[in-house]
């Protein structure tokens, strides 16, 4: 991802910077999905599984990229605190 777009994208509702997600959050996150374990902030399952991902400066909200097009709505966030075993 272009550093210059990363360096102005942040959190939809608190504005809080991103940053790419590490190999081994992207690993631990793919695995709840995997186990059908993993929703958005508004309930829904995340049924599939993220190629690449962006996380909160705070690590509190995740946020799928899709065809290399991060996906900042909030509706679509995904929270680590469900997450168990999570990298911080």
């Amino acid at each position: 991802m272009d550093k210059r777009l990363l360096d102005i994208l942040c959190d939809p509702v608190t504005k809080t910077p991103v940053k790419l997600l590490n190999r081994g959050q992207l690993d631990a996150l793919n695995r709840e999905i995997a186990q059908d374990a993993v929703k958005t902030v508004t309930g829904a399952n995340v049924a599939a599984a993220l190629k690449a991902g962006l996380i909160t400066t705070d690590g509190k909200v995740i946020y799928r990229i899709d065809d290399d097009i991060p996906v900042m709505l909030a509706d679509e966030g995904i929270g680590t605190t469900q997450l168990r075993d999570f990298p911080g």
